[in-house]
């Protein structure tokens, strides 16, 4: 029998929006870009481009960084929504993390500037295992607390080894944080290179997921919090389960045959206890790359009933990164409890299952798939709280 009681109690956001769960989604709700003109970040360095970075903020006393400030933020801000929707901590509140470049402003700052001349207090404040033991302390969490790292499946891999914990008992609550805030000039030049990334255009215009058009995605930045619990008296949405898989077969592509993905994504609806029948939307990864869309597009076609629909939130908040799919995420989550789904306007001719804007939620399950450079690939299956 399938444990359904697993659910999001709490959520915490800090994004290109600003600092705060609640600036997140006004941004989403509205359909505004969370991107700007960030100079320094062009191809040349006398340039602007397009990024949704985070905004300097939060507690000083969380640490030397963007990084951990918005980690702890993020983490706080969704433990205080939890307790007020009448969650209560279990003995073993485990944690998980979801990151891939780890603290880059940091990293950046020793090796280009300090010239490694630093403290040994600063020193550790490179660690990944750092910021996880600062967040334990400050709440004196015990359980199993550990970095998880699938490039930008890492939200989505983070849910699933989340309730993996919480259904075999390992843990009472996990508290999952994704976190990325790694738009320096170098990665988005990188990536830009790498043909992916746009820094010369509007966000609605560059990025346009399964629409004529699209050239990429705009880079973000974003650290999420999510207090998961099968004791949630209030969640805003149910995770009925999940997969993963893997393409083994480049370093960037997707297996043009799709047989992985197409696994994924079925045996992500087995682990749930649900038929492709019951899926009402497909929350896509939909990075606005050709190969990615068509990817999902296809798989969505094969696999899903016609009536389901599908969108993504990238045009708006950007992509990022380790924290998209968490991003992503909470977006259906906030969405199920605000009463819309929070789908970017079309803006070009488009699939014909692409939603056109903000839309009330219909009966029906969430697919919501992830595909991580590397040939990572994910899928988790939300429902709305019964």
């Amino acid at each position: 029998m399938v444990d359904q009681r697993c659910g999001i109690s709490g959520i915490g956001a800090v994004s290109g929006y600003g600092w705060g769960r609640e600036p997140l989604w006004e941004g989403l709700a509205t359909g505004r870009v969370a991107a700007r003109p960030t100079e320094g970040h062009g191809p040349e360095r006398d340039q602007a481009a397009w990024v949704a970075t985070v905004p300097d903020g939060g507690d000083e006393l969380d640490g030397p960084s963007r990084f951990a400030r918005a980690m702890r933020a993020a983490g706080r801000e969704a433990i205080t929504d939890a307790e007020r929707r009448g969650w209560e901590p279990g003995r073993r509140v485990g944690l998980l993390h979801a990151a891939v470049l780890g603290d880059v402003d940091l990293w950046r700052d020793f090796y280009g500037v300090q010239d490694a001349d630093v403290s040994v207090r600063d020193y550790l404040a490179l660690m990944p295992s750092t910021p996880i033991s600062t967040f334990m302390q400050e709440f004196g969490f015990h359980g199993p607390a550990m970095n998880i790292s699938t490039t930008c499946a890492s939200g989505n891999a983070g849910l699933i080894i989340a309730k993996a914990w919480l259904d075999s008992g390992v843990v009472d609550d996990v508290i999952l944080l994704a976190t990325d805030l790694s738009s320096a000039p170098e990665t988005v030049l990188h990536f830009n290179r790498l043909g992916v990334a746009v820094t010369d255009a509007e966000p609605l215009q560059a990025c346009r997921p399964f629409q004529e058009g699209s050239r990429g995605f705009i880079m973000g930045e974003a650290s999420i919090g999510m207090v998961l619990s099968n004791r949630s008296p209030n969640p805003y949405v149910r995770v009925l389960g999940g997969a993963m898989s893997h393409d083994a077969h480049h370093v960037t592509s997707v297996d043009p045959g799709l047989g992985e993905l197409e696994r994924c994504f079925s045996e992500a609806l087995t682990n749930a206890g649900a038929q492709p029948s019951q899926v009402r939307y497909l929350n896509a990864h939909g990075p606005g790359t050709r190969q990615c869309d068509r990817a999902e597009a296809a798989v969505a076609d094969a696999l899903l009933p016609a009536e389901a629909e599908l969108y993504s939130v990238k045009p708006l908040v950007g992509h990022c990164m380790a924290a998209a799919s968490a991003v992503e995420i909470t977006a259906t989550a906030l969405g199920y409890d605000r009463g819309f789904l929070p789908a970017p306007p079309q803006v070009a001719p488009a699939h014909p299952r692409l939603m056109d804007g903000p839309t009330a939620p219909a009966d029906g399950l969430t697919l919501k798939s992830s595909l991580g450079m590397g040939g990572h690939n994910s899928a988790v299956v939300l429902a709305p709280p019964a």
